[in-house]
């Protein structure tokens, strides 16, 4: 199934307090109840956005899920490829 990730643009995110960020996890995982083709794997929290990997039949799925959850979705991009320092024969 495809991966994707989610480029969320939410000013201020680094300082969310962990009780903030357990609560946008909370809600997250109660859509994600109703959409057993879609799955979360990790997110990654900078400044002022959060990049989610998921695994989705769909970028329509990943718009669904956000939509629902009442989060933002500025991009959704499809994984074509995984890199890492092995590739290059290290």
């Amino acid at each position: 199934m495809p991966r994707y990730v989610i480029e969320r643009e939410l000013p201020g995110a680094g300082s969310l307090s962990d009780g903030e960020i357990n609560e946008i996890s909370r809600t997250s995982n109660q859509v994600l109840d109703g959409m057993p083709d879609v799955q979360w794997d990790h997110s990654y929290v900078t400044d002022d956005k959060i990049y989610c990997v998921y695994v989705a039949p769909d970028a329509d799925a990943i718009r669904r899920h956000a939509q629902e959850g009442g989060f933002p979705a500025n991009a959704v991009s499809e994984v074509r490829r995984t890199i890492d320092p092995t590739t290059g024969g290290r």
